[in-house]
Parts: C-alpha cells; sequence; structure tokens
C-alpha cells in the first residue's frame, strides 16, 4: 500500500464515515492539534527513563489516538471507538500521585527544569490549544464532552508530571515571579 493517495491533492480530507472536507475545518485543526499532543508526548517518552512514567505516556499516546479517531468522525456518524469516562477517571488517579510526591504550589512555576519537564510543559501548551481547537469546535458541531475533559485533565496531568520529573531530577520549580518586580 503507498503512503499517499493523492485524494488530498485538492485541499481536502476524508472522515470516518465517508464525508470529505477541507482540511482547513475545524474538525481537522482539532484532531490535527491532539496528533500534534501525541508527537509531544512522543518526545517526552523519547528521554524518558522511569519505566512507570513511559508506560503512562504511552497509555496516553494510545489514547490519544482513540480521542483523535472520534473527532476525525464525521457529524452524525457513530466513532467506532470512543474515549471512556474511566480513562477520565485514570488521569485523575496519575495527577493525585504525581503531586504527592512534590511540594505543594505555593505560586505559579515557569516552564523549564531537567529536559524531560521542559517537554513536558511543552506538550502542556500544546494539550491546551488543543482543548480550545476542540471547544472552537463544540460550537460548530456535537462533540462528546468526555473529550474536552480528557484533555482538561491531561494538561493538569502533563503539569503534575513536569514538576514530578524535576522533584526526581532534584531540580526545583522555577517559581514566578523569579525576579523581584520593580
Amino acid at each position: 500500500m503507498k503512503l499517499y493517495t493523492k485524494t488530498g491533492d485538492d485541499g481536502s480530507t476524508g472522515l470516518f464515515g465517508g464525508a470529505r472536507v477541507q482540511k482547513n475545518d475545524c474538525r481537522v485543526t482539532a484532531y490535527g492539534t491532539v496528533d500534534e499532543t501525541n508527537a509531544a508526548i512522543g518526545l517526552c517518552a523519547a528521554v524518558c527513563t522511569r519505566e512507570e512514567t513511559l508506560s503512562l505516556l504511552r497509555q496516553i499516546q494510545s489514547d490519544l489516538f482513540i480521542l483523535g479517531g472520534e473527532l476525525a468522525t464525521a457529524a452524525g456518524a457513530t466513532p467506532k471507538v470512543a474515549i471512556a469516562d474511566d480513562r477520565i477517571a485514570q488521569l485523575e488517579r496519575w495527577i493525585d500521585e504525581a503531586c504527592a510526591e512534590v511540594p505543594p504550589l505555593k505560586t505559579f512555576v515557569l516552564p523549564g527544569g531537567c529536559e524531560l519537564a521542559a517537554r513536558l510543559h511543552y506538550g502542556r501548551t500544546v494539550c491546551r490549544r488543543a482543548e480550545r481547537d476542540v471547544v472552537s469546535l463544540t460550537q460548530k458541531e456535537t462533540v462528546s464532552s468526555a473529550v474536552v475533559i480528557y484533555l482538561n485533565r491531561l494538561s493538569d496531568l502533563l503539569f503534575a508530571l513536569a514538576r514530578a520529573a524535576n522533584h526526581r531530577a532534584g531540580v526545583a520549580d522555577i517559581p514566578w515571579p523569579a525576579l523581584p518586580q520593580p
């Protein structure tokens, strides 16, 4: 099977369910940003040395494929798979576990620290954009509320994991404001 089909050469793409839309359609933008989030998490996994965290990241990547497939399903068609509520509950458990490892937040923190933490912070910002893109889609078409909730929790988890990664690496949070204000 060839990688290219030439069916998108006119600027359109196919959705699950058979509909074709322009590649700049808000549905395509939404699942495209979810795909970008998945790639950002892949960057995190590439430097992750803790097996438990790596396994968690791979599960999230799998979830994002499901979520992307749900978003890539044409309005009115039934997705073959959908993100389940138990996946959201799992994210919440992981957030609680990561937060239990670190001191309580007393200020905003700047993104950064060790390499894994910096990549997790980057993934968080991409995930927040995916959430905004999905919310934009919900203003035009019906989208499962679980999709928005999942992305919201995922961005929280990525923040919590970034703090935990820094803590494990012996790197302190970078408080904001980092410098005294004039």
